[in-house]
């Protein structure tokens, strides 16, 4: 397919990020939007994320985020025609330590004031809702029934064809080289298959957006990790319905609806590390994370591991705004491992910024300024 010379908004990366804002954009009347992916569409961080989607967070702006999305998430099959694998398990928190758990209670009475119907549960109850339960070091538990997961792929796929019903182009394997400004505003980008001139960049490029954003002239304090996950062969219906995730036993593991089992933890120290790589360490830590968990695990296969790339702010909340110092570029990036559960909401949000509408839920806060001005949004609740 041949490059246009212009278009009305070029939007860089086709992950989720991307092909939500493309979509959305188009959906509010934009047209001539062009997607540039260096590689195919959910190649990157999206396609490696281990997809949990959440209500429970420990602050209001997250919150009001994590259950828009479930909300959005429950009908996105009928709003862009295809299946995006959703399954609602539920998430069950598991706090070690009594200081976590009290601060998993404040969590879940900020949630319900906003509507989130989270609750304590016993160790009894947790064990019912995932009966291969084995947490005798556990101080408490906390639940949402609505929480769960959908198919990264699927879900990226779907926006990738509603949009280009609408009218999106995608220009795959498409590496964009340069974003051109004149006078502290955005002229075009520059490709490896050519130039395309454009008002409006969106930097929408994952575990390379900072890259990305210098060439545009923008600094942000930011860069990315390597989180690895695991998956196993598959067992038995009903081991681990819900996700199970703990802050401070660092994991987040669940069952996949055909059987397997997925895992993953945070690396040590949060290291940059932009290699896709696997470690014999993480395979073996993971593997007893698990199993140690899961009793009925013990003796099956480990199939594949894999690992993605988080892209990390300094307080682990994204970056959504037009840059201060160059008109007509917009991020959505440092979404430090939550960019595939925030997309249908941030893509939405995003959109009607871009298009001088006012976003139904307040961004303003998500200004890279925060950085520099000391205003960090701390979240409590993140792996």
């Amino acid at each position: 397919m041949t490059l246009p010379k212009t278009a009305n908004a070029v939007i860089i990366g086709g992950g989720i990020q991307g092909c939500s804002i493309a979509y959305n954009l188009a959906k509010f009347g934009l047209r001539d939007v062009v997607v540039l992916e260096k590689g195919t569409v959910c190649s990157g961080s999206t396609g490696r994320c281990g997809a949990g989607i959440r209500a429970q967070w420990g602050t209001e702006m997250n919150c009001r985020f994590g259950l828009a999305c479930v909300e959005k998430f429950e009908q996105l099959h009928e709003e862009l025609g295809m299946d995006c694998g959703l399954n609602q398990g539920g998430y069950l928190l598991v706090a070690y330590q009594e200081s976590e758990f009290e601060q998993l209670k404040k969590n879940m009475k900020l949630q319900n004031s906003l509507g989130i119907d989270t609750r304590v549960v016993s160790y009894d109850e947790a064990r019912e809702i995932c009966p291969g339960l084995s947490a005798d070091d556990a101080v408490g538990f906390t639940y949402h029934a609505r929480d769960g997961h959908a198919d990264p792929f699927l879900t990226t796929y779907a926006y990738q064809e509603a949009a280009k019903r609408l009218g999106v182009v995608f220009h795959k394997f498409t590496e964009c080289t340069d974003v051109k400004t004149l006078n502290g505003k955005v002229v075009g980008v520059s490709t490896n298959r050519g130039d395309i001139d454009t008002p409006v960049v969106v930097n929408a490029a994952g575990g390379y957006s900072q890259q990305v954003a210098k060439m545009a002239g923008v600094d942000l304090p930011i860069f990315s990790e390597r989180h690895e996950i695991i998956i196993t062969e598959p067992v038995e219906p009903g081991v681990c319905p819900p996700m199970l995730m703990s802050f401070s036993g660092n994991y987040y593991i669940q069952q996949r609806p055909h059987g397997s089992i997925i895992g993953g933890c945070s690396p040590e120290d949060h290291p940059e590390d932009y290699e896709n790589g696997n470690s014999w360490d993480f395979l073996e830590k993971m593997s007893q994370t698990i199993t140690k968990l899961l009793p009925r695990t013990k003796g099956i296969r480990a199939v594949r591991q894999w690992s993605g790339l988080y892209n990390m702010t300094p307080d682990r909340q994204p970056v959504m705004c037009e840059a201060d110092n160059v008109k007509g570029f917009y991020l959505s990036v440092g979404y430090s491992g939550h960019g595939f559960m925030f997309g249908p909401v941030s893509g939405e949000l995003l959109a009607q910024k871009i298009l001088g509408q006012k976003p139904w839920i307040p961004i303003d806060q998500l200004h890279y300024s925060r950085f520099e001005k000391g205003e960090l949004l701390i979240e409590p609740a993140v792996v």
